[in-house]
């Protein structure tokens, strides 16, 4: 890796922390939509060339009206937001928005709820002390 390309790879990671900030403050103070009061920017990844940038979103409740709300976003949408952070950001050019619903918090929910079951279904003479595990760790981390 040269030393322009890690640098261009941070440039590209400062203006997606950037534009994040930017538009939180234009979604939460600027869009008056109420379908997208709950919409909450969860990251911001920019290409390394700055042309185009992927906002992750999520919104509660997790429902129906979320493939509407990506819509919107992605739609008409899009276009007033760049011209908002084109009046807020120093950037030559504002990234392409690209609106995903980012699913992680949803996938995360049903994983600890896959373990929950896991948990509950072993039975009772199999399951240990929490105790006696946390101290069989430390010990074997020679704590």
């Amino acid at each position: 890796m040269t030393r322009d390309s890690g640098r261009d790879f941070q440039r590209s990671e400062r203006v997606g922390a950037e534009l994040m900030r930017s538009l939180t403050v234009i979604l939460r103070e600027e869009v008056k939509d109420p379908r997208l009061g709950s919409v909450t920017i969860q990251e911001v990844r920019v290409s390394r060339d700055l042309s185009h940038a992927k906002v992750y979103f999520t919104c509660f409740p997790l429902d129906e009206e979320t493939a509407a709300r990506e819509a919107l976003l992605n739609g008409p949408l899009a276009g007033f937001l760049r011209h908002e952070l084109s009046r807020t950001e120093r950037l030559r050019t504002i990234p392409q928005l690209h609106f995903v619903h980012d699913e992680s918090i949803h996938h995360g929910e049903q994983l600890s709820a896959l373990i929950d079951e896991a948990v509950a279904a072993i039975p009772p003479e199999h399951q240990t002390d929490a105790d006696a595990i946390a101290a069989t760790d430390d010990a074997a981390a020679g704590l």
